[in-house]
């Protein structure tokens, strides 16, 4: 018996102790920063991370703008955050990422319509779409990945910067120490797997993070790129293989942070005065964390950028650097 009741004490204070590392690596993400009149753009807000991030924005009194290719998903996810916010200051418009056209249709709409905006959330990503080339000629992966986001945020840039003080944070991966550039290659198909495919598209969102910091400083925008860890999650739900699906998701599920605790990641640099001065950096649980060398080489991120906007089409009339 005491045997037993030993047992029970030990699992209770791992449990404790668990609950208590978890606070602590979130304590750092707290902040009770306001947002109205602001205006927010957070993509794949249907489900997930992104779903709690626009809860969370809305819930400080933004309005939140929610962008997803699935207008059922999107209206869904409007309804969660209006019930979770408790005000209907939320829009849901579609925007498929596999279709730069749409992105370019998502943008004019908001700039029509809206009338500032503050807060751009790149937090879109998926992993096992099929290894093909979009009606744009670019890998499906990597367009999904980093070239929407990248022309969304182009697009984007002179409206905030109207806007200002905003901020963009765009969402990476652990996986982009995985990643490498090769501008010959990028858009292959079949030349990568669908994981490094994944790696190199997180690797870019960091260092056009990093190349945009240093073209647009003193703007009065900011822009960070973070990594939110294992998530509680269905992440691996596009992948073909139903065994290893369930497996990977089991996996997110055990070890894996809770959802809206995650959230509070991108909101933290998004919303913060303490990263106000922090901007083109990468963090994690909401500390600076270091990324990758690759973000030093200023002839890497500087050919990146104009290669990206070569490979999206960015138009003189678009172009801002001109």
């Amino acid at each position: 018996m005491s045997n037993i009741n030993s047992l029970a004490t030990s699992s209770k204070g791992c449990h404790i102790s668990a609950i208590m590392r978890l606070r602590d690596e979130f304590s750092p993400c707290e902040t009770d920063t306001r947002l109205d009149g602001k205006v927010a753009i957070v993509t794949g807000a249907t489900s997930g991370t992104g779903l709690e991030t626009a809860k969370n924005l809305a819930k400080r009194g933004a309005k939140v703008i929610i962008a997803s290719r699935n207008p059922a998903k999107l209206e869904d996810a409007r309804n969660t955050i209006i019930k979770a916010a408790g005000h209907d200051n939320v829009v849901a418009r579609t925007m498929d990422f596999e279709s730069l056209a749409s992105v370019r249709s998502f943008v004019h709409e908001t700039l029509m319509l809206e009338p500032r905006l503050d807060i751009l959330i790149n937090n879109i990503g998926a992993i096992g779409l099929e290894d093909r080339l979009t009606e744009d000629g670019l890998q499906t992966m990597m367009q999904v990945n980093y070239f929407g986001s990248f022309l969304l945020t182009f697009l984007l840039f002179p409206f905030m910067k109207a806007s200002a003080p905003s901020r963009v944070v765009n969402v990476s991966s652990l996986a982009l120490i995985l990643g490498f550039i090769d501008f010959e290659h990028m858009n292959d198909v079949g030349r990568f797997t669908n994981f490094q495919y994944y790696c190199n598209a997180k690797l870019a969102d960091v260092l056009f993070t990093v190349e945009m910091d240093r073209r647009v400083r003193g703007s009065g925008v900011n822009v960070y790129s973070m990594d939110p860890g294992f998530v509680k999650s269905e992440f691996f739900r596009n992948l073909k293989n139903e065994d290893l699906k369930k497996l990977l998701n089991a996996g997110l599920q055990l070890i894996g942070s809770p959802l809206d605790r995650v959230a509070t990641m991108p909101v933290f640099l998004a919303v913060d005065p303490r990263v106000e001065n922090e901007s083109g950096k990468h963090f994690r649980e909401c500390k600076e964390f270091y990324s990758t060398w690759f973000a030093n080489d200023t002839a890497l991120t500087s050919s990146l950028w104009e290669e990206s906007k070569r490979l999206v089409g960015i138009t003189p009339e678009e172009d801002w650097e001109i």
